[in-house]
């Protein structure tokens, strides 16, 4: 690993940092926190920073994560509707696993999202990154369906999500970005192993 490279490149990334993204990237980590801590907040303060990486995306042609962006924009008004409307006679909605054909359907969801979404890319844009752009952009579309359902494996997603981020904003210039997502990988693996013991508990009543 050429870590000159990645200094060189952290350095100039810091250099060329709008204050718009470095405010995205706070809404971004204040959402994960609170998602982590099964706060209604997640849904605020990952509105605005969703929208604000709508014109980044743009500006850098991730068309694909532009367009997920969009997508967090309007899941996150139905999570915060699901989060706040538990079923009649529970004070909350719990954190539950999976069934296997929820596991399923989640495969499925991916693959058709995965294969839309480059088939797009690399005929109807001018994209660079079709393969990845479009990789994250699945993952993610499925990590936030499965958050805004309370699933514990919606952070198994957004791990893959965030790992394959990493290197993809770097090459794209976004450093801080970048770094956000590596930060969003060890949150996640939180988030992973502490909804993992809350859904234990729900399972107790």
């Amino acid at each position: 690993m050429d870590w000159q490279y990645i200094k060189e490149g952290f350095e100039n990334g810091i250099a060329a940092m709008t204050w718009l993204e470095g405010i995205a990237v706070v809404f971004g980590l204040s959402s994960v926190f609170y998602s982590m801590k099964e706060n209604l907040l997640v849904f605020p303060t990952g509105i605005i920073g969703t929208l604000i990486y709508v014109w980044i995306c743009w500006q850098v042609k991730l068309y694909a994560d532009m367009g997920i962006n969009a997508y967090y924009f309007s899941m996150s008004i139905y999570g915060w509707y699901v989060w706040s409307n538990p079923k009649p006679g529970k004070a909350i909605v719990p954190i539950t696993w999976l069934s296997k054909t929820g596991v399923l359907q989640s495969l499925a969801l991916w693959a058709l999202s995965y294969l839309s979404l480059f088939f797009v890319l690399t005929n109807f844009t001018d994209s660079d990154v079709p393969i990845w752009d479009s990789f994250t952009t699945s993952t993610a579309f499925v990590g936030m369906w499965l958050m805004a359902k309370k699933k514990v494996e919606n952070w198994i997603a957004w791990i893959v999500t965030d790992l394959v981020s990493v290197p993809l904003y770097f090459y794209k210039g976004l450093v801080l970005t970048s770094f956000q997502f590596f930060v969003f990988t060890v949150l996640a693996v939180i988030g992973l192993i502490t909804w993992i013991n809350a859904a234990k508990k729900y399972a107790k009543g």
